[in-house]
Parts: structure tokens; C-alpha cells; sequence
């Protein structure tokens, strides 16, 4: 898996300095008007079905928790039309992770997820490419004049990602791979509907931020970019749990991975002083809430230079509103 993960980033990464290098390409049929790269880094966080806070699982920032906070880095490529608009191509990397220990107990619903006991890990590759849009343009006197001007902005886009959901083992410690585990069931003839989760998705990269130009080839941006997915399964968990012994018929009556698949599914008769933990068909996670995750980046940008090379080119200007 961490082969397929570093070629996945050595692709990505190629695509942007192929984009780079081909710029005049784009200039040629009037795309852009100029280019900036550069890099990102921030903390992210998941918002699903392991971990949160007080009362029911809501998602989003409701069930955030800081304890779980680890760091993204990125790197990316935006071609502006015009300083309205602008597309950006990014490539970024983290860890996400989540798990139940750390809920506080208060008495409420919070108790059933707390006692689930399970926790997880995954790496994030991901790659998007989201359109810019600079609203305040449009009331500047001189939209091409960017010295030390503070422009907010929007981002939606579309995006790639992959991910490789790790518990840790109760007897061992040690961190497991739960894809083939089937915790769930997934692939299993009892449960038809339980389909084995791709580990790439496709997610929905939306957000805010603002940007501030140092000077006119060096800007920073502070920024917020929530991820929209489509599955439920990054955590692993999304749906109920399983009779045991379908893991003996699976993988073999007795089999380490039998054993391990048994340990990773259901760990909430572990280290606890309840007498008996979750059954078959007891909720494991809620699967009409898919997961999520987000990042809080700071950006810092250089402009590559302008995007046409023709001298009679002039860039396109936004109208100034008056009131």
C-alpha cells in the first residue's frame, strides 16, 4: 500500500510540473493570464462515525476532536482567467484518525460509542482541481494592481482520494490493515448489500480563505477546505456488527486471520468491566452519514509569470461597480 501511495503522489506531482512547464500551451489559446505555485500545510481532522463529543453523533465540526488533529501538506498550481477567477490543481498529504477512548463520558448517548472501543488511522493522498472565485474584485478601482491588497475568496472543486483504514490490535497493539478484515461483512453472502469498499474515492473539496500579496509575485493565503466524500467507510465502520463465526467460515475455522478479524470487529468486551459487549446486529456506526474530513492550510504562493506571451495581450479586467 505505501508503493501504491508514493506512486500516487510521484504522478501527481509529475502532473504539476507538466502543467508548469506546458503554461505557453495554454497561453496559446487564450486560457490564462498568469500562473503561481507553491505550498500548503495546516491541521486536518475526520469528522465520522469513531470518536466526537456529547450526545448523539452529529458529524461536522459538532463531533470535532482537537486531541485528533494531525498535519497536511500540499502543494499546488492555479492559472488565473482573469482576478475573478482561477483554477487550481493540488496535491496534498496526511493522516487522519479517530477513536472512541477519548470521548468524555457525560451519561448521554455519548456512553454507546464510547463503550464501541474502536479506533483508526489512514493516510490521505489526495489530488483536486477547484475553481477560485474573488468576489471583491469587482468593487477595485485597478483589479491588476495586487500590492499588499487582502482578497477573500471561494473554492469548490472536484477530487481524488485515497485511503487505507489501520486499527489497532487489542491483544498485540500493533497497527492492522481493515479492508480484508471485513469487519462488517463486506464481500460476505449474508450480507448482499455489503458491497468491498474501494480505497479511492472520489470527494468534494469545498471552502473559503483569504489571500494577502506581499508584494507582485509573492502572496499568503489562510484558508478552510472541507471534504465532501462518499463513503462511510474511511473508519472502517458504517453499518452493524456480524456473528463472529462468520470469520471462521471465511477465512478458516481457527485461522490467525480469523482471530485478528474477530479482535478488529468488535472490541467492545474488551478491557471493559461490562460482562458482555455488542452482539450480531447490535449499531456499529451510522451508514446515512458519510464521513468527512477538513484542513485549515496556510498557503504561500509565487507567481510564475505571466500566462501569454503575446505583447498586444491584455488582460481581462473586471467591471468596477460604483455606489
Amino acid at each position: 500500500m505505501k508503493q501504491h501511495l508514493h506512486f500516487l503522489l510521484r504522478k501527481c506531482a509529475l502532473s504539476l510540473l507538466a502543467i508548469a512547464f506546458t503554461q505557453t500551451s495554454f497561453s496559446q489559446i487564450g486560457i490564462f493570464n498568469e500562473f503561481e505555485a507553491g505550498v500548503t500545510f495546516g491541521p486536518s481532522n475526520f469528522l465520522g462515525d469513531l470518536g466526537g463529543t456529547k450526545g448523539r453523533g452529529m458529524g461536522f465540526l459538532k463531533d470535532n476532536n482537537f486531541s485528533q488533529t494531525h498535519l497536511m501538506v500540499g502543494a499546488h498550481l492555479t492559472g488565473y482567467v482573469n482576478p475573478l477567477f482561477a483554477m487550481r490543481l493540488a496535491v496534498n498529504y496526511g493522516t487522519i484518525t479517530g477513536a472512541d477512548e477519548i470521548i468524555k463520558s457525560q451519561g448521554g448517548l455519548e456512553e454507546a460509542r464510547k463503550f464501541r472501543n474502536s479506533d483508526f488511522r489512514s493516510r490521505i493522498l489526495e489530488g483536486f482541481i477547484a475553481a477560485e472565485i474573488y468576489p471583491t474584485v469587482l468593487y477595485e478601482y485597478d483589479p491588476e494592481e495586487v500590492y499588499k491588497k487582502i482578497r477573500p475568496y471561494g473554492l469548490l472543486g472536484v477530487g481524488v482520494f485515497n485511503f487505507n483504514p489501520q486499527g489497532t490490535d487489542p491483544l498485540t497493539g500493533q497497527w492492522v490493515n481493515l479492508k480484508d478484515l471485513s469487519t462488517e461483512g463486506q464481500g460476505f453472502a449474508e450480507y448482499p448489500d455489503r458491497k468491498p469498499y474501494k480505497t479511492t474515492q472520489l470527494n468534494i473539496p469545498m471552502g473559503i480563505g483569504v489571500k494577502y500579496f506581499i508584494n507582485d509575485n509573492t502572496s499568503v493565503s489562510l484558508e478552510v477546505i472541507h471534504r465532501k466524500t462518499f463513503t462511510d467507510y474511511i473508519d472502517d465502520v458504517s453499518t452493524t456488527y456480524i456473528d463472529p463465526d462468520l470469520f471462521d467460515k471465511y477465512f478458516g475455522i481457527g485461522s490467525q486471520k480469523a482471530q485478528l478479524a474477530r479482535r478488529m470487529a468488535n472490541k467492545s468486551d474488551q478491557g471493559s468491566n461490562t460482562s458482555a459487549g455488542y452482539g450480531p446486529g447490535d449499531k456499529r456506526g451510522t451508514a446515512t452519514n458519510k464521513d468527512a474530513y477538513y484542513s485549515f492550510g496556510f498557503k504561500v504562493s509565487f507567481r510564475l509569470g505571466n500566462g501569454n506571451n503575446n505583447d498586444n495581450y491584455k488582460p481581462i479586467k473586471c467591471p468596477t461597480l460604483r455606489f
